[in-house]
């Protein structure tokens, strides 16, 4: 049996956050919808950068934001995902190995340029997000190293991933290489238009049992199973996955699995000043938890100090140490 090289193996977008402070009317002048988040392609991309003023650029996307946490909860954390070799590219690589997480995906030398995410914060605190996916959707099954995801306890598949075919393919390569080696899979819906797309194959992933443990908020799950009845959603979920955790917000959120469903609180915050990433970092703790054999509702304790932890502040990455703040809470890591 391959040793147990991580706590948390993350497969997502490799995303680098371009953030920069701007007026109303730049967001005029560019035909950006203040508060929204638009998909855009490369030349877009070239052309808002060129435009817009000094700016911060930080690696970002999901499931790397969610690998990050487990790393600030002193894990063992990796992440595969995709960057073109370009000055965006090694910002990605930077960031992420400073936060202690393994990278060792190569970099693409030819095609799309890494991913980028432009994020135009205005005087009043509005986020406006312009997103180049670009080199991140070319994950391939052959960026998929074997060693790497068996000395995992835990894979960790990002849901925005699912639509490139060769992203799918890697995907399902991994899971298959988990499970031979005893290990557990675990899937983010992402967003519910995201579910919308893919949910047949989700459903699928989860039934087959390619996948162990599902992550979805509320307007996922309802999403997953078209219905506005919570309670009917929870009753489809506890036959189709082995293990699910539900986000709520502030009413914390169910950990469902075959056997029972467990309510854990929210952590109580000051301020809520960002809501981005708390489903992320919620994932970060929970993944922690389990891969360190705590329980279920321990694990979601885990989740809950985390996401409370990242909804105080700007940006979706932990700003103190998560392992020091789940000590102060009397919380095991």
């Amino acid at each position: 049996m391959t040793a147990l090289r991580y706590d948390v193996l993350g497969l997502g977008n490799a995303i680098v956050d371009v953030i920069a402070r701007a007026e109303d009317d730049f967001l005029v002048a560019h035909g950006m919808r203040k508060g929204g988040m638009a998909l855009i392609d490369e030349a877009r991309a070239e052309a808002v950068y060129a435009a817009m003023g000094p700016a911060v650029e930080i690696s970002g996307g999901s499931a790397a934001n969610t690998i990050v946490g487990t790393a600030s909860f002193g894990a063992r954390a990796a992440f595969a995902g995709k960057v073109k070799n370009d000055g965006l590219g090694g910002v990605f690589a930077h960031d992420i190995r400073a936060a202690k997480v393994a990278f060792d995906t190569q970099p693409a030398e030819g095609g799309p340029a890494t991913a980028r995410c432009f994020i135009m914060v205005t005087p009043d605190g509005e986020r406006t997000m312009n997103t180049y996916l670009g080199a991140a959707q070319d994950l391939h099954p052959f960026d998929i190293d074997t060693d790497t995801v068996a000395g995992a306890a835990i894979t960790y598949l990002e849901g925005y991933l699912w639509d490139p075919e060769n992203a799918k393919n890697a995907f399902l390569k991994a899971a298959e290489i988990a499970h031979a080696a005893g290990r557990t899979v675990a899937l983010t819906l992402s967003d519910a238009f995201c579910v919308d797309r893919w949910r047949d194959e989700f459903l699928h992933l989860m039934r087959s049992g390619t996948v162990d443990l599902v992550f979805a908020n509320e307007a996922e799950l309802h999403s997953l199973y078209q219905t506005a009845d919570m309670d009917a959603a929870l009753a489809q979920l506890r036959q189709d996955a082995k293990l699910a955790a539900v986000t709520r917000s502030e009413k914390g959120c169910l950990v469902v699995s075959r056997e029972e469903t467990t309510a854990v609180h929210a952590f109580p915050v000051q301020r809520v000043v960002d809501t981005t990433g708390a489903g992320d970092l919620f994932a970060a703790g929970f993944l922690v938890g389990l891969a360190r054999g705590r329980s279920n509702a321990e694990a979601a304790r885990l989740g809950a100090l985390a996401a409370a932890e990242i909804i105080q502040h700007l940006g979706a990455r932990p700003e103190t140490s998560l392992a020091e703040l789940a000590r102060d809470n009397g919380l095991l890591v």
